[in-house]
């Protein structure tokens, strides 16, 4: 008989652990009334007051002011419509003035770039031109010397022969 009482009295201490560890009707009861307690009396129905005036604003704005909204946005909305097509109509026109500007800013480019090729094709040309006449000239001029070193050699050659 002991070891039976002992086990009720162990059982029974298990559901004891059991019921405080993971029973928490007793603090969540205590904790809703509390709040409860807290909501009720210090609050007053304040925020259902307050609910109820808000209801009622919705209801005259749904009643009064919904009708007079429509109307304004329908009319407002067909002008703000018609500004933005005109807006887009200007953006359009920007941008076909801006691509116009841009391809004859390229254009322009390309002319000044062939026109400085070209200008620098005929500085070379002028420079190849006037190295050829250097070169001439310089060719021109050996040959002239060597004559005249041939013709002074001649002439010693002679004196040279005639002196012996």
């Amino acid at each position: 008989m002991v070891e039976v009482a002992s086990i009720d009295n162990v059982v029974k201490d298990i559901g004891e652990i059991y019921a405080r560890l993971f029973d928490h009707r007793p603090f969540v009861q205590g904790e809703i009334n509390f709040f409860l307690k807290e909501f009720e009396e210090k609050r007053n129905d304040r925020e259902i007051e307050q609910l109820f005036e808000i209801l009622e604003n919705v209801t005259e704005i749904r009643e009064t002011q919904l009708d007079k909204a429509q109307r304004q946005g329908d009319t407002r909305l067909c002008n703000l419509t018609g500004n933005l097509e005109v807006a887009l109509q200007m953006c359009s026109k920007i941008v076909e003035r801006e691509e116009e500007t841009s391809d004859r800013v390229r254009r322009t480019a390309d002319i000044l770039e062939r026109e400085e090729r070209k200008e620098w094709e005929a500085f070379l040309k002028d420079i190849q031109d006037k190295n050829n006449l250097v070169d001439q000239a310089f060719v021109e001029k050996e040959n002239e010397l060597r004559n005249y070193y041939r013709e002074l050699e001649e002439k010693m050659h002679i004196s040279s022969h005639q002196a012996e």
